[in-house]
Formats: C-alpha cells, structure tokens, sequence
C-alpha cells in the first residue's frame, strides 16, 4: 500500500518524452510575473522546443498584468475563464474586451496592459508564443513615454 504522505503531497510535474511526443500531466504554478501566475508549460527548456512555447496563464480577481511589449514574437491566447479587458496600442488608449470562449491575437511590439474585469474570479487563459524560449524578450513599457502627438 502507498504511504499516505506520498499520495496527499503534490507531485512535480515532469515531461514524458519518447520518440517525438512529449507530455506533461498534472502541471503546476511554475512562476509568477507581472500580476500573472503560470502553470509549467513547453518551451525549449523542457520539451526542446524550437519556435513556439505554450502555458495556462491565470490573473488573479481584480489582477493587472503590467504594461509590457512582446519583442519579435507573436501571442495568441484562449480565454478559457473570466473576462479581461485590453488597453493596448501606443499610450494604451486603445480597448478590448474579452470573455471565456474569445481567441486573442498580439503582434510582435504592440504594447498592452491585461485587466481582470471581475474581483471574485480569475481568468484562465491558454497563451501560444511563436517563440520557444518562452519568458525572454518581454519588456516593460511606459505608456507616458509616448509624445502627445502619438496618444491623439
């Protein structure tokens, strides 16, 4: 019989790779960055990924991922839970809207700051990026940093 300990105490996930599948199970909070916590996904780091990475992204009720910039690689997310708003393009003065069943698509260098609309439940979010090393090649950006004549 299994020791109890080993039954109640959670397991790391692990990737399952054999002759060019690979498979996480049971995946867990990995990391925490810019108001947004990350279940272990596949990048180059675990599954030897070449050109894209893919993980669940939850915001916490009443959460904000900051502003930041996606550097050279594209993102589509799947809004699987919850409602987010996106103030997005130069000086973020631009606005969108999403909720569970929504896809979301982000060009390489477009700025965006991500709210989570409710302040009772998270949202849940499945995010794709064309690039494999996953967490490089984001930055912070600073909405006042665009000149008036960019904001109009």
């Amino acid at each position: 019989m299994p020791d109890r300990a080993a039954i109640s105490a959670p397991s790391e996930p692990r990737v399952e790779a054999k002759d060019g599948i690979a498979v996480i199970r049971g995946s867990a909070l990995c990391r925490q960055w810019n108001g947004i916590e990350y279940a272990l996904g596949m990048s180059s780091r675990n599954v030897g990924a070449r050109e894209l990475s893919m993980n669940l992204a939850t915001i916490p009720p009443g959460g904000v991922a900051g502003a930041h910039i996606h550097v050279d690689f594209e993102v589509m997310l799947y809004i699987l839970q919850g409602r987010v708003r996106h103030a997005y393009g130069p000086g973020l003065v631009n606005v969108v809207e999403n909720e569970a069943g929504d896809f979301i698509f982000i060009e390489p260098g477009v700025p965006h700051e991500v709210y989570n609309l409710s302040d009772s439940e998270p949202v849940v979010a499945v995010v794709a990026r064309s690039s494999a090393d996953e967490w490089d090649k984001i930055i912070p950006y600073d909405p006042s940093s665009e000149g008036p004549e960019r904001r109009a």
